[in-house]
């Protein structure tokens, strides 16, 4: 008797502690999920390239390095129209992007190395997971809403000017 009693009560114990480390993973879930907040890093114009005309000005905000390059956007509810972020790469080659864990349509404009417009990826879903490559090599990404290249007026050949402000 005494002997059924005590596995019992080890038993009640070990899942009272299992519970216990549960709750504890439930809150510790909750505080990983911060959003991301935008830091403008650089100032951009887009323009027309037959006739230099401004088509708008951005704040930018630079991926560069592997962490900042993967994970861009994601995780993020939106960004103001007058922003964007602007991966820089090492050299000039294909890219790829795609919007997983992205949470808000983008346009992705891929540049080259002399900041030309070789390839605009309009609409790019939400949360889509298809690859979205480049049709020319490029050095540049630029990500901005939805439907703001069409806005612009944005087209191939055009010129992303940029400079990094700030210390």
């Amino acid at each position: 008797m005494k002997k059924t009693l005590y596995i019992i009560t080890l038993v009640s114990g070990i899942f009272m502690v299992a519970e216990g480390c549960k709750e504890a993973a439930r809150k510790e879930n909750k505080i990983l999920t911060k959003e991301i907040s935008f830091t403008k890093e650089a100032e951009g114009v887009l323009k027309k390239a037959e006739t230099d005309s401004i088509l708008t000005t951005l704040e930018l905000e630079i991926a560069e390095g592997d962490y900042e390059t993967q994970t861009g956007l994601m995780y993020r509810k939106g960004m103001q129209p007058n922003r964007g972020m602007l991966f820089i790469f090492p050299n000039e080659q294909r890219r790829s992007f795609y919007m997983k864990n992205t949470e808000f349509g983008l346009d992705i404009i891929y540049l080259n190395s002399k900041n030309e417009v070789v390839s605009i990826q309009k609409n790019a879903q939400p949360l889509d997971p298809t690859s979205l490559p480049s049709e020319a090599p490029a050095t540049y990404v630029l990500e901005v809403n939805a439907g703001l290249s069409d806005t612009w007026g944005l087209e191939k050949g055009d010129v992303l000017e940029w400079e990094r402000v700030g210390g």
